[in-house]
């Protein structure tokens, strides 16, 4: 996106920004004390998409049970 920028680029850009701006209050919080244990879980499916022949990759990271990515 770099080498060739169009407007909808910007404007993409632009919404993240705002997003970002209208969630900057939002967190994760732990209790003093709490146990902090990091889980990952991945799932993925080799070219399960018999059209396109692609694959898919799913994931989630935990600590301890909230997800955080």
């Amino acid at each position: 996106y770099m080498e060739h920028p169009i407007e909808m680029h910007l404007l993409a850009a632009k919404r993240i920004l705002y997003y970002l701006q209208g969630t900057r209050d939002y967190g994760v919080f732990y209790r003093k004390g709490e146990k902090l244990i990091l889980l990952g879980f991945t799932d993925n499916d080799y070219t399960g998409d018999q059209d396109d022949r692609r694959s898919t990759l799913g994931y989630v990271f935990m600590l301890s049970p909230r997800a955080i990515s």
